[in-house]
């Protein structure tokens, strides 16, 4: 995967918008404002996805290119090396997690606010 069908993919989800928050290197996408990918457009060099805790700890075990999450929540976020030891399909699986993750927790919220009265 490279940094233009890393894109192209995040694009694909509903809701998706893309930022650069923390730097003009460091470019985020997020879904109903809230992050659910990270990366350096410079380098590529990895992502960083949020994760369930669980399955965070699995991938990391299974995965010398998953490690705990840079500059994140490690408990919650796992940081990919884009290095070509993990396939396309597991990235983009990875990916679908996280924002499935993040859109889901924020359609729960909004639902939660909404019965309040």
């Amino acid at each position: 995967m490279n940094l233009e069908s890393f894109r192209d993919y995040c694009f694909k989800k509903k809701d998706v918008t893309e930022e650069f928050p923390f730097g003009e290197d460091t470019l985020v996408f997020k879904v109903a404002g809230k992050i659910f990918a990270i990366t350096d457009v410079e380098t590529f060099e990895s992502i960083n996805l949020k994760c369930d805790p669980e399955k965070a700890i699995e991938l990391r075990e299974q995965y010398d290119a998953v490690q705990p999450g840079y500059h994140m929540n490690k408990k919650h976020w796992n940081t990919v090396v884009v290095d070509g030891s993990v396939s396309d399909k597991l990235l983009r699986e990875w990916i679908d997690h996280s924002y499935e993750l993040v859109a889901n927790k924020n359609n729960l919220s909004v639902k939660r606010h909404k019965g309040r009265k």
